[in-house]
């Protein structure tokens, strides 16, 4: 394999009152994208792959800079997808490539200095059947720096009765603020092995009957109004019996006095979750601009 296979470096910059790159570079199966967009200070990169998705052995490997005064949106087009091998691939082919057991891996490292920020706002995971997938995440915000960090991972192919059926799904996110670790979320999701005399257990039996996880990650002075906004929502919640499981649930977590916070949301589709993170995330459209934050979740 080539040795920059998957390499991709982003570094944003002010130049008066524009947001622009020094570099933007990637090496496949990652792809960047940076449409032209008309908002002062903030850029807007797709991360794609080639090839609709990515299989087991890949690996992608992105460094992000974002620098003072400058914010950077960070999106997708379609939900990541995780295969074991690639589709339509023949089994000659396979055997000559990755192991069956071969693992996706997806790292990013991301420093965003004072005043800079950071929306990444991706469609969810989507890991297909037997598939592997690592993701490692993190992120150093310097001084008074803002991240808005979401992460979120679906059943699978439900429309043909693929849920919860990929061998492994972990993702870990980090967040530092200066020296200081301030938030750490770790999502593992495998089969368990079967104990002796205890009823056999899959993975779809333990998450069901929801389709959907996410995670929500914010910290900073630019998203104060949208945790506000989150937290007063959050309060007027009613805890009752259900006589069956709600379509969605959500939790509030305040990290470090309130300057973050951690959002956990369960659904039994992802079209539920995307309609929640677009209405309950609405005080960043005055940051990002209406244009871009609508392109987030359309």
């Amino acid at each position: 394999m080539n040795a920059l296979a998957g390499i991709g470096r982003i570094v944003l910059r002010a130049h008066g009152t524009e947001a622009v790159f020094s570099e933007l570079s990637s090496a496949y199966p990652l792809k960047l994208l940076s449409p032209r967009i008309h908002q002062d200070c903030v850029s807007l990169v797709y991360i794609l792959t080639y090839g609709g998705g990515l299989v087991g052995g890949d690996r992608i490997d992105l460094s992000v800079e974002i620098q003072a005064k400058v914010a950077l949106v960070m999106l997708s087009q379609g939900s990541t997808k995780v295969f074991k091998t690639r589709p339509g691939q023949r089994l000659s082919a396979r055997s000559q490539g990755t192991s069956s057991d071969a693992v996706t891996t997806q790292i990013m490292n991301v420093v965003v200095e004072e005043s800079g920020a950071l929306f990444l706002l991706p469609d969810p995971v989507t890991c297909f059947r037997s598939a592997r997938y690592n993701q490692l995440q993190t992120f150093r915000l310097i001084g008074n720096a803002s991240a808005v960090i979401l992460d979120w991972v679906t059943s699978g192919r439900r429309s043909i009765g693929e849920e919860w059926v990929f061998s492994r799904y972990y993702s870990l996110n980090e967040v530092w603020v200066d020296e200081e670790c301030v938030a750490r979320d770790v999502m593992l999701l495998e089969e368990q092995l079967q104990v002796p005399g205890l009823p056999a257990r899959t993975l779809a039996d333990t998450l069901a009957p929801y389709s959907c996880y996410a995670t929500l990650i914010m910290y900073g002075p630019l998203v104060q109004d949208t945790i506000r906004f989150l937290s007063g929502e959050y309060a007027r919640i009613t805890v009752f019996k259900h006589s069956s499981p709600p379509n969605l649930l959500w939790s509030f977590s305040p990290i470090r006095d309130g300057n973050g916070c951690i959002v956990r949301v369960a659904a039994k589709g992802s079209e539920d979750v995307k309609m929640w993170f677009s209405e309950m995330l609405k005080p960043l459209e005055s940051v990002v601009g209406i244009d871009i934050y609508r392109k987030a979740f359309v």
